[in-house]
């Protein structure tokens, strides 16, 4: 795997999962994190196939369901622009943090430990603030 800029967006793709889920995922992550700011062009769905080495046909799959999930917006002619809506990054950002912790409940059921072990080992983790 190998680490690709394209403007804002660190791309590192892994080809044994599906390429447009990965695309999605890293610019849906970049979007809620405020990497990029609200209202930036993302490149168009032919530079950034090419750059990521990509059919242009994965790519605009992954713009099409940013849009559908109103992160982004298609200008007719001008090109996709992530959305100006902060209160829609924010609802998505509230989503993607209950997938990691759903995915962490998970993980520690499946390890069998408890709830309030869970937690304690939460506090005992180093936050990047």
């Amino acid at each position: 795997m190998e680490s690709i800029q394209v403007g804002d967006f660190r791309f590192l793709l892994d080809l044994s999962k599906p390429l447009y889920e990965q695309v999605l995922q890293h610019i849906r992550h970049a979007i809620a994190r405020g990497d990029v700011q609200l209202g930036t062009k993302l490149p168009s769905v032919r530079d950034l196939a090419q750059q990521l080495k990509l059919n242009p046909n994965t790519v605009m799959r992954a713009y099409q369901e940013l849009e559908r999930n109103r992160l982004t917006e298609t200008r007719r002619g001008q090109g996709t622009f992530i959305t100006s809506d902060s209160e829609t990054v924010n609802q998505v950002k509230k989503a993607l943090a209950s997938e990691a912790v759903i995915a962490f409940v998970s993980a520690m059921e499946k390890l069998g430990i408890d709830r309030s072990t869970a937690e304690s080992l939460l506090k005992e983790v180093a936050w990047h603030e």
